[in-house]
């Protein structure tokens, strides 16, 4: 017997019976109402609404008014109108990842998007919307993760298993940063996910940014900006579900998202069109209430199974570090990078504020020497950048101050060290290396 044969027929075993519909009695805006089966649903349910010409639309549920169910399409309205049907679809669907999936790119609905043809199915299904592992139960974070980044490596040190936040503003250099991280980090495998990108850059990210290299060791769950709010929430969760399959075969999973503020305002299309109130920026209860829900996935996993470590980019709107999504990331995560718009113009790439940013791991991974070496660094940067101004005005009198003579003369040394080509891969050893080399320090110690 063929081995696809026994997955055929549990297939054809899981196709219903008898179906069971209702009537749509309203559409507005996003929002379908639909009548007759609400004691069937419950929210995150699946629908399928016939159009007028028999196409399916897929839709969620997302509430109830009125005896009246409350959908969201992963599609458009076109021909949808009053008394179309309604088929319960059923609950949350699984997916079921396997090796084969590397390399390929997937939409929120887990199918090929990429022309490779379809996806072979693994034997075990995960949830899409799962619930993160119980905080007693999970091990604690792993040990140093080479991210290819000496920036990063040296001055804000990442483990196996810990969250990071990546926040600029708009062409910064976020998806440069994450293209890096996918080819260069010493984690097992990556999966990316592409939330609201713009249509015309996935390509240019996948085979510019990502490249043959990066690809092969990733996943891509990407939903474009001009798709649903539905969409492009549902790639999120598709893009930790992919990660958490990985994580509970023993893997240690780099996880990337660009952005998780694309995310959130997605869920204010959703929650606004629900009749939430909006709060702060306009975002409802529900988007601050969905953050840690989905972060909290990523992270070290049970004892004994793998770890997801998560770099998650967040577009602050108007380079305002302080906006609602900003803050609201910045406390759950467990450290942030901040790329500055001021450093890019100085053609400092990537465009990281060191003094702004921090690994919350750190001194705590490293050893004595890694510590005194990193904070003497992070001192002289304090330094110039306190005097930078008088500096660039000649108002600064050489020996006023032997701490700011020192930054002087280091900063050009130091500036080289913190820039880096897209091409280029710097693993930790080597950070440690170059930047003691700076300081005449013999490494290692």
């Amino acid at each position: 017997m063929p081995a696809d044969i026994p997955q055929l027929i549990r297939d054809i075993d899981a196709i219903p019976g008898t179906s069971r519909f209702g009537r749509v009695t309203a559409v507005l805006g996003l929002m379908v109402e639909v009548g007759g089966i609400e004691k069937e649903l419950s929210v995150g349910g699946r629908c399928i609404v016939e159009t007028r010409d028999g196409r399916p639309v897929p839709c969620e549920v997302v509430g109830f008014r009125q005896s009246r169910a409350l959908l969201m399409p992963f599609g458009g309205l076109d021909g949808v109108g009053l008394g179309c049907r309604a088929l319960v679809a059923g609950d949350q669907p699984s997916i079921f990842p396997t090796d084969a999936w590397l390399g390929r790119v997937v939409n929120a609905l887990g199918e090929p998007v990429d022309g490779k043809g379809p996806l072979p199915k693994g034997p075990r299904p995960t949830p899409i919307r799962n619930a993160p592992p119980n905080a007693h139960a999970r091990a604690r974070v792993g040990e140093k993760l080479d991210l290819g980044i000496r920036a990063i490596n040296a001055f804000l040190t990442c483990c196996q298993g810990q969250r990071m936040g990546i926040f600029a503003g708009s062409g910064v250099g976020k998806s440069s940063v994450m293209s890096m991280l996918a080819r260069f980090s010493g984690a097992e495998m990556a999966v990316i996910g592409l939330i609201g990108e713009r249509g015309r850059e996935l390509q240019e990210f996948i085979t510019e940014d990502l490249g043959e290299e990066g690809l092969a060791r990733s996943i891509v769950v990407c939903a474009t900006s001009d798709e649903a709010p539905l969409m492009r929430r549902q790639a999120a969760y598709m893009t930790l579900a992919v990660a958490e399959h990985f994580r509970d075969e023993g893997r240690n999973v780099l996880c990337m998202m660009d952005s998780v503020t694309r995310f959130a305002m997605a869920q204010r299309e959703i929650g606004l069109s629900a009749g939430e109130p909006p709060t702060t920026k306009g975002y409802p209860p529900t988007v601050f209430a969905e953050l840690p829900r989905l972060l909290e996935r990523a992270g070290p996993g049970l004892a004994g199974s793998g770890s997801i470590t998560g770099l998650f980019t967040v577009l602050v709107e108007g380079d305002d570090h302080n906006e609602p999504i900003a803050d609201a990331v910045r406390g759950i995560l467990d450290g942030h990078i901040v790329l500055e718009r001021q450093i890019g113009e100085r053609g400092r790439y990537p465009a990281i504020n060191i003094l702004r940013s921090v690994s919350r791991t750190m001194p705590g991974c490293n050893s004595r020497n890694e510590n005194e070496l990193v904070g003497h660094a992070r001192r002289l940067l304090s330094s110039y950048d306190n005097m930078a101004e008088m500096i660039r005005l000649g108002a600064y009198r050489k020996g006023s101050d032997p701490q700011v003579d020192e930054a002087i003369h280091y900063q050009p040394a130091l500036e080289a060290f913190l820039k880096q080509g897209k091409r280029e891969s710097t693993d930790l050893a080597t950070s440690y290396a170059l930047l003691a080399e700076i300081f005449g320090v013999q490494w290692p110690q």
